[in-house]
């Protein structure tokens, strides 16, 4: 579009897009416009406590910490800053591939990113002194927003609800996220791509949490961890118009075929908890037997 002639038609753009609002002879900066726009957030009462908060630990746990930093800047001003300022946080991982060693970054840069950007997009603005947080332990990453989430934890990867529909629409033709319901899926697929363990989706008491974990040998996931894993590549699957079987499962975990019994083991367990079933139940061959989740 080209940019208007005249600064009225500048802030008539503005007004419309619901960042500000007239009030008499002048203009005023709504919420909106704050959260996406401020140079410096506490600035504006309404949004001061929105303020995206960055804490990373040295440990496992919350004993001490090396950094606790707000990030004082709108939401749009410098997003792709953010996500380049947490990736420099994060640790990394070293690892050795015929005989060259190499480091590379704990957690996938599009899995911080997307979660980040649906933190601040699904938040419940109305819960008052919380903002986005985004703690960085040695071992995980957990990015949580204020606010119970609309959907079910388990239903994340095919369902799609925004909290804040006027911010999410922006946000999208600013190029911060899709607003597609395709964030999710991005995540688990990078997640999988990185071998990591299944990130984990919790709603708390007034707070929903994405948790990236760093990566962990098959052997030393236990059962929780696996069960997850399974039933996230399932959905992906299913998402991606693919059924699950044995041995995408077992591309997953990067297992060989002769290790198609712990595939098996995993996928008797999941169905066992009621997340993922057979997609024919009159299949008796373990060869052709594929999978879809339960909600299918």
């Amino acid at each position: 579009m080209p940019y208007p002639s005249e600064r009225s038609g500048v802030l008539e753009r503005f007004e419309s897009e619901k960042l500000i609002a007239k009030t008499g002879d002048r203009w005023a900066i709504r919420n909106l416009g704050a959260i996406l726009y401020a140079k410096n957030l506490g600035d504006f009462d309404g949004v001061a406590r929105k303020a995206v908060r960055i804490v990373a630990y040295e440990g496992k746990n919350k004993l001490k910490t090396k950094l606790d930093k707000p990030v004082t800047k709108g939401y749009s001003i410098d997003f792709d800053g953010l996500v380049d300022h947490i990736e420099d946080i994060v640790p990394n991982n070293e690892i050795v591939e015929v005989a060259l060693r190499e480091e590379i970054k704990m957690f996938p840069k599009q899995a911080i990113r997307e979660l980040v950007a649906n933190a601040m997009i699904h938040q419940d603005f109305s819960v008052s002194g919380a903002s986005v947080m985004i703690e960085i332990y040695a071992d995980r990453m957990e990015i949580s927003n204020p606010g119970r989430p609309a959907i079910s934890t388990d239903r994340f990867i095919d369902e799609y609800q925004s909290r804040n529909e006027t911010m999410a629409d922006l946000m999208r033709r600013l190029g911060i996220c899709e607003e597609k319901g395709s964030g999710i899926d991005k995540v688990i697929a990078a997640a999988e791509l990185y071998q990591l363990p299944a990130p984990d989706f919790r709603s708390d008491t007034i707070r929903t949490r994405a948790i990236l974990y760093a990566h962990k040998a098959f052997e030393d996931m236990d059962k929780k961890d696996r069960i997850r894993a399974c039933y996230q590549h399932c959905c992906l699957r299913y998402v991606m118009n693919e059924k699950m079987t044995n041995q995408s499962l077992r591309e997953r975990f990067k297992l060989t075929e002769r290790q198609s019994e712990a595939a098996s083991r995993i996928i008797r367990e999941t169905t066992a908890v009621d997340l993922i079933k057979l997609e024919d139940p009159n299949v008796k061959s373990h060869k052709f037997k594929a999978y879809i989740p339960i909600w299918a």
